[in-house]
């Protein structure tokens, strides 16, 4: 049995060591633990919390909390998450509060002591899981002078593209729900449900892009090292225009720091959330950011602006200069240009029927007073051939996977789903013969392993592995090439004669010569 009088001291002991608790609200928050627990007095003898002061993590006391809330008929099994993420948000800073914190010491120390102020307290109130987050399998795959990070995601679920479609079609004055999406800015405090995550211990902070309200919080997924999510304060849907171009610049002015990003607005590219603009950044750099100019050009009306190809998989036409009006300037017209542009040929046409089928998604960061713009050229086709999208992963690799290819995976961030882990593993067994190969048994609807049928029989004919490390080893091989060539087909001018050449003739129409 958890005892309550003792777990309130604990969380006041933590609460004052990582979360900011002034000993002047102590006997307050003591009462409000109290309250909540259904405690009519506090501990009546002094014990060593010391210990407490060299947590990295809540999990101890998360815990605890939700134990001592089942013992105690305050929640149930089924909601322990919520109860626990409510006691957590008590115990953390108000949000005004945190603001005016982030703010002093932006001001005082710099914007990176800012956002290590505002990261750790998003760990250690609970709201970025970090136990579970290292759970997570990841590796880099080096392809030549290139490379992709590759990572099997526990906490993520898998997306159907038609799922994440069927969002454009909600209005957002058709208010199903509250709060309307898992980013509306009225999120901060919910209490969540089953299908809803609780946020009570969700900290945000606001700020200005391109003049309009917005606000930044970390993903509490966290995909790379401070991943956080800018989020607009009005439930509007994703787009790609002039105005996204200042605001992604007006981030880097106010993060430094940090890239950003936005996915590309339409369903198959735009990444899984596409009824409320948002961006994705963090201080990550990701592969595509380190991958050189292949071929460099110019523009003669920017000539302040470096302009060139970028060596990756997909199509990337990277900007650089110190001169902000002006690569502002060239960004919006790349954008305007590519959203009209049809070149049969290659596969790239602009509208059918009146329905838009190309955007980019521009990435912005600085380097010391240059700003540098990547815009990835997608597309959302579809065809008979290709329904899920003609420059989408295609069909032979949707087992490694399905998901729309977003802005993080354009990137060379791949995050792939959970059930992987144990079904590599066991493609393994088979290829080591720890397993019985049996293909009639795979073609069963209902195998575990049905989707990945043509890959193990692919991997059992190339030949057995006598160690399960061994065949371990190729079975990751396939999952990088797998990678690699998903990007490939995210390309709307392939990497060949044929698509570079028409690469250039699409640049050539923008006077990039």
């Amino acid at each position: 049995m958890i005892d309550g009088k003792l777990l309130v001291e604990k969380l006041l002991k933590y609460s004052k060591t990582f979360l900011h608790l002034n000993s002047r609200d102590e006997i307050y928050m003591r009462n409000l633990l109290l309250r909540e627990f259904k405690l009519l007095e506090p501990l009546d003898e002094s014990v060593d919390l010391s210990y407490i002061e060299k947590f990295d993590v809540p999990d101890e006391l998360v815990n605890e909390v939700e134990e001592y809330a089942i013992e105690n008929g305050l929640t149930t099994d089924l909601e322990r998450n919520l109860y626990s993420t409510y006691i957590f948000g008590i115990l953390s800073p108000l949000p005004s509060k945190v603001n005016q914190t982030f703010m002093e010491i932006k001001k005082e120390q710099g914007i990176e002591k800012a956002c290590e102020y505002f990261y750790n307290l998003s760990i250690k109130n609970n709201y970025i899981q970090k136990t579970a987050i290292s759970r997570n399998m990841l590796w880099v795959y080096q392809d030549g002078n290139r490379y992709l990070e590759i990572t099997i995601n526990l906490s993520k679920p898998e997306k159907d593209n038609k799922e994440i479609a069927k969002l454009l079609s909600v209005k957002p004055t058709q208010k199903s729900k509250y709060p309307a999406c898992f980013l509306c800015k009225e999120n901060e405090g919910f209490q969540g449900t089953l299908s809803h995550p609780a946020r009570e211990n969700i900290r945000t902070i606001s700020l200005k892009l391109g003049g309009k309200d917005w606000f930044v919080q970390y993903s509490p997924y966290a995909y790379y090292n401070e991943h956080m999510i800018a989020i607009s304060d009005d439930h509007q849907p994703m787009h790609i225009a002039d105005d996204t171009v200042e605001k992604i610049m007006d981030f880097v002015d106010f993060f430094p720091n940090y890239m950003i990003g936005s996915n590309a607005a339409l369903p198959i590219i735009g990444g899984s959330i596409l009824n409320h603009e948002h961006f994705q950044g963090g201080e990550h750099l990701m592969p595509m950011h380190k991958a050189p100019i292949k071929k460099a050009m110019n523009c003669e009306k920017y000539p302040n602006v470096n302009v060139g190809i970028v060596d990756w998989y997909n199509s990337v036409i990277r900007l650089s200069s110190k001169n902000r009006k002006e690569i502002s300037d060239f960004a919006k017209a790349i954008i305007n240009a590519w959203e009209k542009y049809t070149d049969e040929s290659v596969g790239v046409i602009a509208y059918t029927d009146g329905v838009r089928h190309n955007s980019l998604a521009p990435v912005c960061r600085k380097q010391g007073d240059e700003y540098i713009i990547d815009m990835i050229l997608r597309n959302n086709r579809t065809s008979e051939e290709y329904p899920d999208g003609i420059f989408h992963a295609h069909p032979e690799y949707h087992n490694i996977k399905k998901e729309g290819i977003g802005l993080i995976e354009a990137m060379g961030l791949f995050i792939l789903p959970g059930r992987l882990k144990k079904q590599l593993s066991m493609i393994a067994d088979i290829l080591c013969k720890k397993e019985k190969y049996d293909y009639s048994a795979l073609c069963d609807k209902e195998n575990y392993l049905f989707a990945h049928k043509d890959m193990i029989k692919e991997l059992v004919e190339e030949g057995y592995h006598d160690t399960f490390e061994s065949a371990e080893k190729r079975v990751t091989d396939y999952v990088n090439n797998v990678c690699k060539n998903i990007l490939f087909n995210t390309a709307v001018f392939k990497n060949d004669g044929k698509g570079q050449e028409a690469f250039i003739k699409f640049l050539n129409s923008c006077d990039i010569k």
